[in-house]
């Protein structure tokens, strides 16, 4: 009998991989929303990498906000391909599978990244705060090797507390259903498809997630409540303003970040919710990413100054080389 049971076991621990249910319900949309999502992934990954190489080209944008920024480009390039190429494939080809360790790869990257970004952007009101409350402390706080200590204890730390909660997971068995109704594979609804003790697992990912959305959130908001409260005691209505164009643009990423990964999280998970869900997670996972970079260009002058500088000089190469041409053919006007 005890044989026969686990022949039973090891029959159903044969799922090797998962189906992602993502967007059923609009199947004859599915042209669509290939050209929508790969519109999105080709103007996220444009801005990004530009961000990042205008803050290393720019020799005044060597400075730790910008440093910070260039940082959260390259994780938002991160963040984006580890979620739209398979969204498309999928798109595209109609194949809506994944192994298990695809699986499990992809939430563990994606988990890395969203924890280590919750740090980064914390890191980034700390330099926003030392800016403007304590300007004569900036230089002498904010050097190199503070702000790489910064950003490279956000990436660590992040990318082995996700290894342990990824370790744990590994070692479930995954019996079946295979279904996960989402367009990537969320941790709670991978989870849910376990038939081994999952209570561990669920622990270990609450305790993780608390770590590392709680304080760089408080600290988010503390850091934003004193610095408002500076510049408000600013007399001059110029010098508020000045001071607050300044951190206007981290102050709407991190409301964008945290707003909708709050809603995705709070909702309740059930069948009448679950599209409502989907669609706060196309926000913070495939949105967020495109629309920062563009937040910074748009409201920062630094940035738009150096990437008129380099458009004009990327512009003006043509005529350069005409003329090195062709130089006795050029008369003065």
């Amino acid at each position: 009998m005890q044989s026969a049971a686990n022949t039973e076991w090891g029959n159903q621990s044969s799922i090797t991989e998962f189906i992602f249910l993502g967007f059923e319900n609009i199947q004859d949309l599915r042209v669509l929303l290939f050209l929508v999502f790969l519109a999105i992934y080709i103007v996220t990954m444009t801005v990004n990498m530009l961000i990042i190489a205008l803050v290393m080209a720019g020799q005044h944008l060597h400075t730790p906000m910008y440093y910070f920024l260039g940082n959260l480009a390259f994780m938002e390039t991160c963040y984006t391909s580890i979620i739209l190429p398979r969204l498309l494939s999928s798109l595209l080809t109609g194949d809506r599978t994944i192994s298990v360790m695809g699986c499990i790869t992809q939430m563990y990257f994606f988990g890395s990244l969203a924890a280590a970004e919750c740090y980064l952007l914390a890191a980034m009101s700390y330099d926003r705060y030392l800016a403007i409350c304590k300007p004569l402390h900036y230089a002498t706080c904010m050097t190199c090797r503070f702000c790489l200590q910064l950003t490279a204890g956000s990436w660590i730390s992040a990318f082995l507390a996700i290894s342990i909660i990824v370790s744990f997971v590994s070692q479930l068995t995954f019996c079946g259903p295979n279904e996960i109704d989402h367009f990537f594979c969320e941790l709670i609804l991978v989870v849910k498809l376990s038939c081994s003790d999952t209570n561990v697992v669920e622990f270990v990912a609450f305790l993780f997630a608390l770590i590392f959305t709680l304080p760089p959130f408080l600290f988010t908001i503390i850091s934003y409540v004193l610095i408002i409260a500076t510049i408000l005691r600013i007399s001059s209505i110029t010098g508020k303003q000045k001071a607050f164009s300044t951190c206007s643009s981290h102050l709407v990423v991190v409301t964008i970040f945290y707003g909708t990964l709050m809603i995705a999280y709070m909702l309740p998970k059930n069948n009448t919710l679950r599209d409502l869900n989907k669609l706060f997670s196309v926000f913070y996972a495939v949105l967020t990413p495109m629309v920062n970079p563009l937040i910074y260009s748009l409201r920062n002058k630094d940035v738009k100054q150096t990437l008129k500088k380099y458009a004009s000089m990327f512009l003006a190469f043509p005529r350069i080389q005409t003329i090195r041409a062709n130089p006795l053919r050029i008369t003065p006007s």
